[in-house]
């Protein structure tokens, strides 16, 4: 029976992932905090309140140092002396830049959340994590960040999104060597393009599918994987046409 932290659980694919959590058997899944900045989600509201105090909520801003250091507490509390086993770093932020990179205006901003917040977060909790049978961080990433693919983006106009997810991978394998005695297991999972309200409704996946397919993921690796970049498996979509395919196994980094 594992515990789950799931940053940015308020909406998307952090809100699409607690509820996939919670879906699951407790033999599976124990405790499941969701973080979120505020508590004014109706939609996780209503799951918290029929999970039977499965679910539990914990107020984090990732991109604010105070909350960050705070959080360790509040997680320990919830736990009630136990340690994390996963901590999902799924809170992130999207820009749209038309012009390309010579618009791109809120590179700090988003590398504030996307980088150094996953960052914070990951040794905030370190100490929880240690204490946890699992001791495995998930970072949710994408293939627009990677230099293998990086000619199937070119119209893409998110630039610092892209530079920063390209970052965040970076940051995956610095924690994944810097941990891998300890036992740990670091990944970086690109869930696909979702519909959600950065991904917008042209998305290739129902949020529900990037979910399913990502906890999935998150079952399944272990030491093995460590310091993988990993993509979800959609049958049908392993050889679609256009700029995303879904066959699982990893990503080119």
């Amino acid at each position: 029976m594992a515990s789950y932290l799931v940053t940015g659980a308020s909406r998307g694919l952090g809100l699409a992932l607690v509820t996939r959590l919670a879906a699951l058997p407790t033999t599976e899944v124990g405790k499941i905090i969701a973080t979120a900045r505020s508590d004014n989600s109706p939609k996780l509201k209503e799951l918290i309140d029929t999970s039977s105090g499965r679910v539990e909520l914990v107020k984090l801003n990732v991109s604010d140092q105070k909350s960050v250091s705070e959080v360790a507490g509040e997680v320990e509390r919830v736990l009630q002396g136990k340690g994390l086993d996963f901590l999902i770093n799924n809170a992130g932020v999207m820009d749209y830049s038309p012009t390309g990179v010579e618009g791109m205006d809120k590179l700090n901003e988003l590398f504030q959340t996307n980088v150094a917040g996953v960052h914070m977060v990951t040794r905030a909790l370190l100490p929880l994590l240690r204490n946890g049978n699992k001791k495995t961080v998930i970072n949710i990433s994408s293939t627009v960040g990677s230099f293998a693919l990086i000619e199937n983006y070119r119209q893409s106009p998110t630039p610092a999104y892209k530079v920063t997810k390209a970052a965040l991978n970076m940051l995956t394998l610095q924690y994944a060597q810097t941990f891998e005695t300890e036992g740990f297991t670091v990944v970086a999972i690109s869930p696909g393009w979702l519909r959600t309200d950065a991904g917008t409704e042209r998305a290739d996946l129902p949020v529900e599918v990037g979910a399913e397919k990502t906890v999935d993921i998150i079952q399944s690796t272990g030491p093995h994987q460590n310091g993988k970049f990993l993509n979800i498996h959609v049958a049908g979509w392993e050889n679609a046409p256009g700029a995303n395919q879904y066959p699982g196994g990893e990503s080119g980094w």
